[in-house]
């Protein structure tokens, strides 16, 4: 598939559920938010049947994202169903890693290639600062059961203020070198005013380069992130909206005051 930009769509991020067991500052209000009725989200039969046809028509890249994906229950079933997908090349789920050390081998055997994983500094009271409570020993558990069960490359998301010459990033940088794993780094990004910048260690943030859908749980299909626009996969069908989308795709970012980091993925 070719938007009107020439930009080749080949990347669907799925967001399976706008649920999460952490509350990131940069992520959701200290008061929590509304979450989506249960009965609105996407059933995995309906996830794998629109992915299907996403692949039929040129998607070769999927991601599962959420909220956080492994707090949504049976999430390995989803894996399964998705990597059963021939055309698939790439499966990969992004975590904040509190649940992978539980999930890590069961994640692989259903077809889980690897996984990206949060991690923002490695001072563990401000890791629990930062994400209102969460463990960060936790996390580095997940890493290494992660590594263990084969989920190759160990990926590391690190969100920064400016760039990687911050203090949290070199210590995670480090970290990530003496372990074996890979990092990007992340720059803080806010929907509403549009703020974003481009990935460092990966192709995030560049919008001539840019090869993705998104799937939100409630079953809206957005060309862009920074961008209003969504349409209903259920009322269209599936591959009326993902033509649509992508014909509708801009050749660049704006803002966002309709969606939300935790239930369309980042």
């Amino acid at each position: 598939m070719v938007d009107s930009f020439g930009r080749k769509i080949n990347y669907l991020r799925i967001s399976v559920t706008d649920r999460c067991n952490l509350r990131c500052i940069y992520c959701m209000p200290p008061e929590g938010v509304k979450l989506i009725d249960h009965g609105k989200i996407l059933t995995y039969d309906q996830i794998a049947d629109f992915t299907r046809v996403a692949v039929s028509k040129g998607i070769d890249k999927v991601r599962i994202t959420g909220g956080e994906p492994l707090v949504r229950k049976n999430i390995a079933t989803l894996v399964k169903m998705l990597s059963s997908i021939q055309g698939i090349k790439d499966l990969s789920m992004t975590t904040n890693g509190i649940l992978l050390e539980e999930y890590a081998h069961t994640l692989k055997e259903s077809g889980l290639m690897r996984v990206n994983v949060s991690l923002d500094t490695m001072d563990p009271a401000k890791y629990k600062e930062v994400t209102r409570g969460g463990d960060l020993f936790a996390v580095l558990r997940g890493l290494v059961a992660a590594k263990a069960a084969g989920l190759s490359p160990v990926k590391i998301n690190c969100v920064v203020e400016q760039n990687r010459h911050e203090a949290d990033a070199v210590d995670v940088a480090g970290f990530t070198d003496k372990m074996g794993y890979q990092v990007r780094f992340i720059p803080k990004m806010d929907l509403e005013s549009g703020s974003f910048g481009v990935v460092d260690g990966g192709n995030g943030g560049d919008c001539a380069a840019c090869n993705r859908l998104r799937l939100t749980p409630s079953g809206m299909l957005k060309p862009c992130l920074f961008n209003d626009m969504e349409l209903d996969i259920l009322s269209l069908g599936y591959a009326t909206a993902i033509e649509a989308a992508i014909a509708a795709k801009p050749s660049k970012g704006k803002c966002n005051h309709t969606g939300n980091f935790y239930n369309i993925g980042g």
